[in-house]
């Protein structure tokens, strides 16, 4: 499993979607299931899964998958298809 189907895994395993559902699209709050606990959730996920400590500012900033995917580059997780 290469790291960005680690990340789609990581997100819908902390936003309780279905195996296999769509998040490449997905932003906050576009689903019931991305609300403001489930984002805090989810970036504890993507921490402990890539083994990175995100900055606040970052976490204040991801938005997105696409964002997440982003952030991450930052902090030398490469997310290549």
């Amino acid at each position: 499993m290469n790291e960005l189907q680690r990340l789609r895994e990581v997100f819908r395993t902390a936003l309780d979607l279905p195996a296999g559902a769509d998040v490449d699209d997905l932003h906050y709050q576009d689903s019931e299931k991305w609300d403001s606990l489930a984002h805090m959730s989810l970036v504890a996920a993507i921490e402990d899964e890539f083994s990175v400590m995100i900055d606040t500012d970052d976490v204040i900033n991801m938005s997105s998958f696409a964002e997440a995917t982003r952030i991450l580059g930052k902090y030398g997780v490469a997310l290549d298809g």
